[in-house]
């Protein structure tokens, strides 16, 4: 049972989404395929509906729920240049 307790913790990942219009969106879940099939039937997101298609260009595992939070809001608050080079390089900004 605390194994399980211990998986659930870091259970959430953060992701970027490169939406048809060349924008992107950043959003946290504790369950990527069903998010990413929300977002695909214009379910997930008020943002990415009027956006489609979208496609998933980044992923960072491994979080608590609060943690996803904090590091959704960094990403959001940078700017696009840096977005673009998280992108590219995986780089922590």
């Amino acid at each position: 049972m605390a194994e399980k307790l211990q998986e659930d913790a870091t259970a959430y990942v953060v992701y970027l989404l490169k939406c048809a219009d060349e924008s992107l969106y950043t959003g946290i879940t504790n369950q990527l395929e069903h998010r990413l099939k929300m977002h695909e039937q214009g379910k997930a997101s008020k943002y990415t509906r009027s956006r489609l298609p979208v496609t998933l260009v980044h992923v960072e595992r491994g979080y608590s729920k609060g943690e996803a939070l904090s590091r959704e809001k960094n990403i959001k608050n940078l700017p696009r240049k840096k977005k673009l080079l998280l992108l590219q390089n995986g780089a922590d900004c």
